[in-house]
């Protein structure tokens, strides 16, 4: 790294780290500002190995300032950034909209409809997380509707469904009310009996290819003028399976010169051979489609407003057909756009997690490169992160991008002043120690804002591991956090009984360490692979489950501790 390009990095570094300490009122952490510096300066990249150094320097001099000195330096820096502290400051809670007409409706209701043919990815939570948040503002209902009356090709998996409402939970929300729709299957016959009864349904025999060359001309299907006595004998013959699949639908009379095809006569019931995975629904082979089984669920249940993506707006308008034969009054009706979710390799798509799991690409759907809400809890990243952030989003009908790092900034609000700070040491480089100033341990604290907690005690016997891009040239001074300044000289650490105040001075840059001994074997399972490392002896201690910062590293839940060593779930800088 050349001089200028230093000097441009410790800038950078000196706005991120003051803006990071004023936005948590704490000491800035270096791994907490690495990831959006390095992600706003590509050219800062190929020198991942040196930057953290210079970060280091940086971030020891912002820690000897108070609040009052850091709000004028970044000032002086970037006053947009300032603006930015104080406009979240202001910022009003209410960041959705408001429902559209809700003083007409006595309790507010919105559903959740999953289809449970697996459990969660990302993507799917901005949903709940949405409606979870309205249902709270107004006092309302939240239900949950599986939508599982497709069998074959989006066909249930039976864990899926507990899976979903555990996602739920997680997400911190209960719901009111929970339905399987393939529980309700005799509810939507009686509803086509009654509509093919006023004559506004027929059975249909056409193939599917046929059917949809008469559509795009608008011209009716020759079944659409049997009587209804007929239909109804054919949907029951439907009904007690005497058709194969694809042999006869049930299709809804619209208007088969309406000017968007896609409404012309559609289907509400088909054939299906595949027998439905729930003891419960394997019996059946007449299934509703989603419009039919969706339009006559949000009626019954008393749904009072309903969220869809933009590219569902035929079917609130296929659904308009049953309600105004039904003379119901249909939902309010929120679109939205979809969310894309940066970070991941892999296409955040039910179908392509189950094939990679089922290929063993991947070990489950905890494994931590899988772009589900099943991975990111055992990683330790909290709900309420994903829900904030989901949030933030708004209600836009264009396709709007999430960046992980949104969810892990919140999530860093949240588990930083509880996470007891630990070194691992990654490919650790034993350096010996010498020198008559050498401490007997190092007493780094458990939290650098809680002196109440107390301190950890590290012994050092005669060596120290060390990641070896932390290793200093020949006769540069480092300092080992916690313990004190070494010279690094003839491959050795030479204490050199230094201060603190070369650091603040920016003379010198802070690293990790851990002793050559009694360390503890550590595995870390991240997005991008596992890593193994040695860890300080105190990790030992803490608990399965809970949050901790491997300093310099990032933040990890402890997953397990065994005989052969302990298994964390990287969470994010």
């Amino acid at each position: 790294m050349d001089d200028e390009l230093r000097e441009r990095v410790k800038q950078e570094a000196e706005k991120h780290a003051l803006f990071n300490a004023l936005k948590h009122d704490s000491d800035p952490d270096v791994g907490a500002i690495m990831g959006p510096l390095m992600g706003e300066n590509p050219d800062f990249r190929p020198h991942g190995d040196e930057v953290p150094g210079v970060v280091g320097q940086v971030v020891g001099k912002v820690g000897g300032l108070d609040t009052e000195a850091r709000r004028e330096r970044l000032a002086e820096l970037d006053q947009a950034l300032v603006d930015e502290l104080d406009a979240d400051d202001e910022a009003d809670d209410h960041t959705l909209p408001d429902l559209p007409n809700v003083e007409d409706y006595e309790t507010v209701r919105l559903r959740a409809a999953p289809n449970p043919n697996g459990p969660w990815h990302l993507g799917h939570a901005r949903m709940p997380s949405v409606i979870g948040t309205y249902t709270d503002r107004y006092d309302g209902e939240f239900v949950i509707r599986f939508d599982d009356t497709d069998p074959e090709t989006k066909r249930p998996d039976i864990s899926a469904y507990d899976a979903i409402l555990e996602d739920i939970e997680y997400l911190g929300f209960e719901p009111d009310e929970v339905y399987r729709a393939s529980d309700r299957i005799e509810t939507y016959y009686d509803h086509a009996r009654e509509l093919i009864e006023m004559g506004e349904a027929y059975t249909c025999d056409l193939p599917a290819e046929e059917f949809s060359e008469l559509k795009r001309e608008g011209t009716p299907s020759p079944n659409r003028d049997k009587d209804p006595e007929t239909v109804l004998e054919e949907f029951e013959a439907m009904v007690d399976g005497d058709y194969e699949s694809g042999e006869m639908v049930l299709r809804v009379k619209t208007d088969i010169e309406h000017k968007n095809p896609a409404l012309r006569d559609w289907v509400a019931f088909r054939m299906i051979d595949t027998p439905h995975p729930r003891e419960e629904a394997a019996d059946y082979r007449c299934w509703p489609m989603l419009d039919f089984q969706s339009g006559v669920d949000d009626h019954l249940v008393g749904i009072t407003h309903i969220i869809r993506g933009i590219d569902l707006q035929d079917s609130a308008k296929r659904q308009q057909f049953l309600y105004d034969y039904f003379g119901w009054e249909y939902p309010e009706v929120l679109h939205w756009g979809h969310v894309q979710i940066d970070a991941y390799d892999i296409k955040i798509s039910t179908s392509t997690i189950k094939e990679l799991i089922d290929a063993g690409e991947l070990d489950g759907w905890d494994d931590p490169r899988a772009p589900t809400l099943q991975s990111v809890r055992r990683r330790g990243i909290h709900g309420e992160a994903i829900v904030d952030s989901m949030i933030g989003l708004g209600m836009s009908t264009t396709d709007v991008d999430l960046a992980m790092s949104s969810i892990y900034a919140n999530n860093r609000d949240i588990v930083d002043d509880e996470a007891n700070r630990y070194f691992l040491v990654r490919d650790g480089q034993e350096i010996p120690v010498v020198g008559d100033a050498k401490p007997e341990a190092g007493h780094p604290p458990l939290h650098p804002n809680h002196e109440d907690r107390g301190d950890r005690e590290i012994p050092v016997d005669d060596a120290v591991l060390v990641e070896p891009d932390d290793i200093p040239a020949d006769g540069e001074r480092i300092w080992l956090k916690g313990y004190g300044c070494v010279r690094y000289e003839n491959d050795a650490f030479v204490a050199t009984g230094d201060d603190i105040s070369v650091v603040r001075d920016g003379d010198v840059g802070v690293i990790h360490w851990a002793p050559a001994d009694d360390t503890v074997s550590v595995t870390m399972r991240t997005p991008d692979g596992d890593v193994t490392g040695a860890a300080e002896p105190a990790f030992a201690d803490t608990a399965v489950d809970e949050i901790v910062q491997f300093e310099r590293i990032g933040f990890v839940r402890v997953d397990e501790h065994g005989e052969e060593g302990s298994v964390v779930y990287y969470a994010h800088p």
